[in-house]
């Protein structure tokens, strides 16, 4: 029986692909859904291809729908205004920049300050390419915490997750010498620095010991589960954490969203975190739905998405694996999926917090149960 605290908080998180270019090839990324713009320049709508000269990719492009290329988001009144609609229409409060690669972005705390003055918390996620230029500035405009995405420690294992055109240990090395520069700037910059890790199956488990090692006593960690790799992801990660005497403390549990987190205390004291995904749907949006099965579904209901459109406007997504479903700005603000999430959101946290909640419960993920703990603590 699970016995551990369960803490909930409700999906308050925009997040923006702020720019499309990425400067690695790894062979797992989702690119929050669009396509590679480098490689689809001059295609037709839906006619868009995955794996292109740029060696990028976008696992789920074949099969999504998606209908439009991303655009590079400017510092601009019609920015500001998307965010303001989505802010007021969906009681936001924290606004998630990804990419492509943040960092590569021209004009970064530009699009940070018009974040900050329309009300919101910034936080990015970045593997770290540019940050050692680009961060302080950042910094200064606001920017309060960085998830950077960390793979390997070394040249050979960072090629490795490449495509097979880059995989090139010269080239890793220096990515790898960017992203701790990245992190050094960081936390130089008061910054709130945290270290994602992707755990795709068992073959990895070294590599993530050796990360854990170099980065556990200095940045709060959490493991991640790769989307594609499935169960094979899970036991990967349950196995690091028996590798490492890792003690499950709490839950953490987000209303609205199927992202779900646990704490891990080290026998160093030092805390590191599990994050699964649970199974969310949208109740009457993910009903028919083609993928709406335990095994296609691969992320469920992740929270709300903006990107801008190269043919103009702003479009919003709910789905990376159903990206036929993105809507403008202006349309999403008075549509039935706008209440449809409202709704969600309400729902959850009512009965989250109505009741303690265990894996027994049918609001439980009943794909990811956590560990079990032997502590006697309670909820």
């Amino acid at each position: 029986m699970d016995d551990l605290p369960v803490h909930v908080d409700v999906d308050r998180t925009l997040r923006v692909k702020v720019i499309d270019a990425c400067g690695l090839t790894c062979t797992f990324c989702h690119n929050e859904g669009t396509p590679v713009v480098a490689d689809n320049l001059g295609n037709r709508t839906g006619a868009f291809t995955d794996g292109g000269r740029s060696g990028r990719r976008s696992i789920y492009l074949g099969s999504n729908g998606a209908r439009f290329l991303p655009a590079t988001v400017g510092p601009t009144r019609e920015f500001a205004t998307a965010l303001g609609v989505l802010r007021d229409r969906l009681d936001l409060r924290e606004l998630h920049l990804t990419g492509g690669e943040p960092t590569l972005h021209p004009g970064l705390d530009q699009v940070i300050t018009v974040a900050r003055e329309v009300g919101f918390g910034v936080a990015m996620t970045s593997n770290g390419e540019n940050g050692a230029r680009v961060l302080p500035a950042c910094a200064a405009a606001g920017l309060k915490r960085v998830n950077f995405s960390i793979f390997g420690t070394t040249a050979v294992e960072l090629a490795q997750v490449q495509d097979d055109r880059y995989r090139d240990a010269t080239r890793a090395e220096r990515k790898i010498h960017a992203l701790r520069r990245s992190i050094e700037t960081a936390l130089s910059a008061g910054i709130d620095a945290r270290a994602n890790i992707v755990v795709p199956d068992s073959t990895h488990i070294p590599r993530v010991l050796r990360l854990l090692c170099d980065y556990s006593e200095r940045l709060s960690v959490r493991l991640l589960n790769s989307l594609d790799a499935g169960t094979k992801s899970l036991q990967a990660i349950d196995a690091v954490l028996d590798q490492v005497h890792a003690e499950p403390e709490a839950h953490y549990v987000t209303a609205g969203a199927s992202g779900w987190r646990t704490r891990y205390r080290l026998p160093t004291g030092r805390a590191i975190w599990v994050k699964r995904i649970r199974s969310v749907r949208l109740p009457q949006t993910c009903t028919g739905c083609r993928f709406n099965n335990p095994t296609d579904c691969q992320e469920g209901y992740y929270g709300v998405r903006l990107y801008r459109d190269r043919a103009g406007g702003f479009q919003v997504g709910v789905c990376i694996q159903r990206m036929d479903l993105c809507m403008r700005v202006e349309q999403f603000a008075t549509s039935s999926l706008r209440d449809e999430i409202m709704t969600l959101r309400q729902d959850e946290y009512t009965s989250w917090t109505r009741h303690s909640p265990h894996p027994g419960d049918s609001a439980w993920p009943p794909s990811s149960k956590p560990r079990s703990s032997t502590s006697t603590q309670t909820r």
